[in-house]
């Protein structure tokens, strides 16, 4: 490894989740804030919770019910070609 070009490495960096868990791993960064860890994430927990980021969900709800359906183009007529005999 070249000398001075790396950063450093702290192996025990203190995480903390939104959820209140806290624990270490190693890391560049000497803290870390994580919204989701293996305590709270559905995945792991095996719950089918909801994790509505900045009310994300709410403002698509509005968005989507604002939209009015789309009317649909109307049918042109053919103009007839005219044959010449």
């Amino acid at each position: 490894m070249k000398k001075e070009i790396h950063p450093k490495y702290y192996p025990k960096a203190h995480v903390t989740c939104a959820c209140g868990n806290k624990f270490t791993v190693g890391s560049t960064m000497e803290k870390l804030s994580v919204d989701i860890c293996a305590k709270c994430h559905p995945f792991y927990t095996g719950s089918q919770q909801l994790i509505d980021t900045r009310g994300r969900v709410e403002r698509f709800k509005t968005r989507a019910s604002k939209v009015q359906p789309k009317k649909a183009p109307k049918a042109r007529a053919k103009k007839a070609k005219k044959l010449n005999s």
